[in-house]
């Protein structure tokens, strides 16, 4: 299972770094108020940099890294080739597409078979 390093950008300007499994679902909670204190305090939070971990410890460990950077060096590795978040969102993106064209595949055979 993947592990992924992130960072939002509060509504203050701030960038929170953490852990996650699922950067999109984590982003989605720091929103409805349920991540950390700080994030609550500074909605609303938009991600802005994922960096895919290969376990655990090693999540942990380079979140304390990046938490350890000057704002600058922060912002300098949203903009850098070890950001995947662009991939992560096209993911949801192909995913809901599916979804969607799924439940519509099903709506139709409902439909042909209420007639």
């Amino acid at each position: 299972m993947a592990y992924y390093c992130y960072m939002v950008e509060c509504a203050n300007g701030a960038l929170y770094t953490g852990w996650t499994k699922d950067p999109i679902r984590r982003e989605k909670e720091h929103n409805a108020g349920r991540g950390a204190r700080y994030t609550r305090m500074n909605l609303p939070v938009k991600l802005v940099y994922v960096e895919e971990m290969d376990g655990h410890i090693e999540a942990l460990k380079r979140e304390l890294e990046i938490k350890r950077l000057p704002a600058p060096k922060k912002r300098l590795l949203v903009h850098s080739s070890a950001n995947i978040i662009l991939t992560i969102k096209q993911d949801v993106k192909a995913e809901s597409s599916e979804d969607a064209l799924d439940s519509g595949q099903k709506q139709g055979v409902n439909e042909c078979d209420a007639s």
